[in-house]
Formats: C-alpha cells, sequence, structure tokens
C-alpha cells in the first residue's frame, strides 16, 4: 500500500488521517454531550479535559491532514461523476474540513472567555486566545452549538453520499478510503 496517494485511491497516509479524526469527532459528539449534561463536579471537569483536549487533538490532526492534502494529488473522482455531484463533492468536504477546523477554535474562545485555566490531557496548559468576558463566552458557546449541529448534519450527508457511491452507483468511492488495499489500488498496480 503506497503512503501517497494515486490518481485512483487515497493513500495510507490520507486514509489514516480520515479514520483517526472521525473516530474523534464521533467521539466529541458524545463525549460533549455527557460533559454538558453531568452534574457539577470533578468528574464534570474531568470530562471538559478530555473534551477540549480531544478537540485540539482534532484541530492539530485537521491541520496536517490540510498539509498532507495539498502536497498530494486528490483521487479522481469516477468518470461517470455529473457536474453537480463533483461540485457538491468539492464543496461538502471544503465546509467539512471549515467546520472541523472552527469547532475547536470556538471551544477554545470558550475556554479562554471563561477565564478556565487548561492544561491537554492535564500536561500542556493552553493560553487564553481571548480577554476573560462572558459576553463573548456566551457568544462563543451559541456558535460552537451551531457548528455542532452543522457538522452532525454534513458528516451524516458524508456518510449518506458514501453508501450511496457503495449501494447505489456501485462505484469505488467508499472503497478506495477504507483501511487496506482496495481495488483500484490492485488494478493501478497491473
Amino acid at each position: 500500500m503506497s503512503l501517497s496517494n494515486t490518481n485512483l485511491t487515497w493513500g495510507s497516509i490520507a486514509k489514516g488521517f480520515h479514520w483517526i479524526i472521525a473516530a474523534l469527532i464521533f467521539t466529541q459528539f458524545g463525549l460533549g454531550w455527557i460533559a454538558d449534561e453531568w452534574p457539577r463536579s470533578p468528574t464534570k471537569v474531568d470530562l471538559f479535559v478530555w473534551h477540549k483536549s480531544i478537540g485540539i487533538l482534532i484541530l492539530t490532526l485537521v491541520v496536517l491532514r490540510i498539509c498532507w492534502r495539498m502536497l498530494n494529488r486528490v483521487p479522481d473522482l469516477p468518470a461517470a461523476t455529473s457536474p453537480m455531484e463533483r461540485w457538491g463533492a468539492h464543496a461538502s468536504h471544503a465546509l467539512l474540513y471549515l467546520l472541523i477546523v472552527a469547532m475547536p477554535i470556538s471551544g477554545w474562545v470558550i475556554n479562554s472567555a471563561a477565564n478556565f485555566p487548561l492544561k491537554l490531557f492535564w500536561l500542556v496548559p493552553l493560553p487564553n486566545i481571548v480577554a476573560p468576558s462572558k459576553a463573548t463566552q456566551t457568544l462563543a458557546a451559541n456558535i460552537h452549538l451551531g457548528l455542532f449541529w452543522t457538522l452532525a448534519t454534513v458528516v451524516t450527508i458524508h456518510i449518506a453520499a458514501a453508501l450511496r457511491h457503495h449501494f447505489v452507483k456501485r462505484d469505488d468511492v467508499l472503497i478506495r478510503m477504507l483501511p487496506g488495499e482496495s481495488t483500484a489500488v490492485d488494478n493501478e498496480a497491473k
């Protein structure tokens, strides 16, 4: 399996970024919800430390993923893909990247505006990026919640599109992002 992308499939590094970030995002959905609903206690603080730490980890990984994507070709869409579908694929991926970057930044603003000291994974201090302000904290929290619902919607559409490619269109768009070798790689090697 190639580390880099080809014109037919994603390389192992792109696949790794995709699936690790996806797993962390789903973890965040649940963890954020649980932390928010948990009664005020030391456990609630720990849940939020995990949530905030994983959020910054996602931010770091998505920046690395974007850099990797800029340095590698993007596999071609199947030839039968309509211009509207091509536009939708490009627009939805751009929106996913934007949301995945905006979510942890808005969370960082909430934490900073609350003037709550944070050490990522209880080890690395995270500096405040805005001055303490209840109004800023409230605004950032509302934005964070809106971004959450938007990201949840776009992720759902992304998954539905991948399943449509696999089960309805019967092309290899989903297969070539799955871990391991794909038929596109096997065919390209021949």
